[in-house]
């Protein structure tokens, strides 16, 4: 049955690739990997193969690429996406030898796939569970790990009709996950080569933390003795929360949304103005230099890719977004700053946003009143603003070591 999905997906791809250009991309990509691993695939070399689904999943693989390349040059990396969101910003990283898409998991695909490569261990990144691709790796006997992978109750591997395709997880060499209750679902199905690590995700922030640029035209638009308010990864419902209150208030606005395009930009950029909020945007601010002054300005839009990491940093507090819509985006990179991180109500999957409520380093809103009524909060009470941002880092810093752990326990 899942041999049969995987053909009908393969199909339906294609066709929605007619008129999808996320998509289009995607099965571009897909077709064009096996002449990309043909053209660049060194025979005499031996291959360490991490799959990302996403981009998220990425900067979770990233610390562990990281160190095999600085600890184990010997070896060559190759990295696979699925979707475009991850290929599309990541295909010119230097820290691996072949990046490219990761084909349909057919048993044909999945055969061809891993005839060319013959990669001498493998990492699937958190819930990556290739069907095809994982039983063939298993039965060559190639190590095969699956890293900050985290389990609930609920997924179709612990239902009693998911007996079937469960037997997917017997096929790594062993589990870092995420959290005990992990460890525990795994041990219900008699799969006992888990060790609770954590997220490398929090190693990986850190790394982020020390390479964070300093940004003039951010500084220049603060000014002195100005709060400051991060919007990161935004999407319009989040909008609809956190500006209502901020067009009442005197606060500095930054916002950095999920999608950037001349028409998101515009549209958000004629809310503000509509409430009397005098907008920059950050590209023509380089163009003006960056010692223009620009305190004068309310609201900057960060309307180019690369920056939000560094953009944090100068937060008093931070919303990250997608909570009412896809799930939330990257809490930890806000986090790590030691600012409070707001954050929609769809995060139930996410661990660190349970764990952020959990500490009081992140605040659950669910409305505009809830927002405005945090906010009033955090205005009248430096203290109770300070003390969430200390809880938030200090999270952080307190899970960090996975990729540690990870590296002391493979056998490279």
């Amino acid at each position: 049955m899942y041999n049969i999905i995987m053909y009908a997906c393969q199909l339906g791809i294609a066709i929605a690739a007619l008129f999808d250009h996320k998509v289009r991309k995607m099965w571009r990509g897909e077709r064009d990997a096996f002449r990309v691993l043909r053209e660049k695939v060194d025979p005499t070399a031996r291959y360490v193969w991490f799959h990302a689904a996403s981009l998220g999943e990425f900067e979770q693989g990233r610390p562990l690429m990281e160190r095999l390349r600085q600890e184990h040059p010997e070896y060559k990396i190759l990295l696979t996406f699925y979707s475009p969101s991850g290929y599309e910003v990541r295909k010119d990283y230097k820290g691996a030898d072949i990046i490219c898409y990761m084909p349909v998991d057919t048993v044909t695909n999945a055969r061809r796939f891993l005839r060319t490569i013959r990669p001498v261990m493998a990492f699937f990144i958190k819930y990556e569970f290739w069907y095809n691709h994982l039983h063939i790796l298993k039965h060559r006997g190639i190590p095969t790990y699956s890293v900050s992978s985290i389990f609930r109750p609920d997924q179709v591997f612990f239902k009693w009709y998911g007996y079937q395709y469960g037997k997917v997880l017997r096929c790594f060499t062993h589990y870092f996950v995420q959290n005990e209750q992990s460890r525990q679902l795994l041990a219900k199905l008699n799969i006992h080569d888990v060790d609770v690590v954590g997220d490398t995700r929090f190693d990986r922030v850190l790394q982020i933390k020390a390479a964070a640029k300093q940004l003039d035209i951010v500084k220049n638009f603060i000014g002195s003795g100005n709060r400051v308010f991060v919007a990161g990864s935004s999407w319009e419902p989040d909008e609809d929360v956190y500006i209502p209150y901020l067009a009442k208030q005197s606060w500095k606005t930054i916002v950095a949304t999920h999608v950037v395009s001349p028409q998101r930009i515009k549209l958000l950029q004629e809310r503000f103005e509509s409430l009397g909020k005098k907008v920059l945007l950050y590209t023509a601010a380089q163009e003006a230099g960056a010692e223009t002054p620009f305190e004068t300005f309310d609201v900057l839009i960060i309307d180019c890719y690369g920056l939000l990491s560094s953009v944090y940093q100068y937060a008093d507090v931070t919303y990250v977004g997608g909570g009412f819509g896809v799930g939330i985006h990257n809490l930890l990179e806000a986090a790590v700053w030691d600012v409070p991180v707001l954050f929609g109500p769809n995060n139930q999957k996410f661990q660190e946003a349970q764990d952020l409520k959990a500490c009081g380093g992140g605040i659950e809103i669910s409305c505009a009143q809830d927002f405005e009524k945090t906010m009033d909060n955090f205005s009248t009470s430096l203290e109770t603003l300070k003390e969430a941002g200390q809880k938030a880092g200090s999270y952080v810093a307190s899970l960090t070591g996975a990729t540690e752990k990870i590296f002391s326990i493979v056998k490279f």
